[in-house]
């Protein structure tokens, strides 16, 4: 186990960066659209990852990072930095309180620090290997749900180019409402805070990246819980400079009713568009 603690550089940098985004909530003015109309980046995206970015190299100059808006810095340490400077941009600048900083540190492309930061009430999510997750420095723990009717869940639905895809997730979704006690979503981080510390039962998202889940993966799993893709396979952080955007479909859950998702889940176009 690597030996140095990541607390207080990322709970440094963690604050540093939700200082930036605070300063700018409510007045938004530069906002351009990614990938698709889904993705969008503002100039507090820009100047939070700055920050942070500025903190990390001057601590660890060594060390990699790979952040949303500049990319993989490769400079070949088996440390790396991982950066989402404002997770939930679209909340963010439509005026809701529902976003926040995400870092996360990999040895050998495995988490083995990360933190989350939710400017709108302080609230600082920390996980370390050998330690428990904690929120404002209090151990959290997931929730003792045992069923998945009495579980709220959390389901993020995108824009998609392709109808089949949503036509999709739509009915997973579907299979969700009527077997969840309730659906709820933010589509950012909270989802997968609030599964840490108990007041979601479970958190699903087919279309994260790196900078999305690798901070959630660690802080939920050492509250207890599982972080598998949609089949129950572990995630798998290997990342190069071809790849480090690919897509993660990701259940976050108590662990309780994990599999029980994971059936509800399992789909067959055909059953819904007739077609093979």
């Amino acid at each position: 186990m690597f030996k140095t603690s990541f607390q207080i550089p990322i709970s440094n940098a963690l604050r540093k960066g939700g200082e930036v985004l605070s300063s700018y909530f409510g007045k938004v003015t530069n906002i351009k659209v990614k990938e698709n109309l889904s993705s969008v980046v503002s100039e507090a995206d820009v100047e939070s990852e700055k920050v942070i970015i500025d903190l990390i190299t001057k601590d660890f100059p060594d060390h990699n990072i790979i952040s949303e808006e500049s990319g993989y810095n490769y400079k070949g340490s088996s440390m790396t930095w991982i950066v989402d400077p404002l997770d939930g941009t679209s909340n963010f600048v439509a005026g809701l309180p529902w976003f926040g900083v995400l870092i996360a540190v990999m040895k050998d492309f495995v988490p083995i620090a990360a933190g989350a930061f939710l400017p709108a009430g302080k609230h600082l999510y920390y996980a370390e290997q050998s330690q428990k997750s904690s929120l404002n420095g209090r151990i959290i723990r997931v929730a003792d749900t045992k069923s998945l009717k009495d579980a709220l869940v959390a389901y993020s639905l995108d824009y998609s180019d392709d109808p089949n895809e949503t036509l999709k997730e739509t009915s997973i979704l579907a299979k969700l409402v009527n077997n969840a006690r309730n659906i709820r979503a933010t589509n950012c981080l909270l989802d997968f805070c609030y599964t840490a510390d108990g007041r979601m039962g479970a958190a699903v998202n087919y279309h994260e990246k790196i900078w999305d889940i690798a901070a959630p993966w660690l802080i939920v799993k050492l509250a207890g819980g599982m972080v598998t893709d949609i089949d129950g396979k572990e995630l798998d952080f290997t990342v190069s400079m071809e790849n480090y955007k690919k897509d993660f479909p990701v259940i976050a859950s108590n662990g309780l009713i994990h599999d029980k998702l994971i059936s509800l889940m399992r789909y067959d176009l055909t059953s819904i568009t007739g077609k093979s």
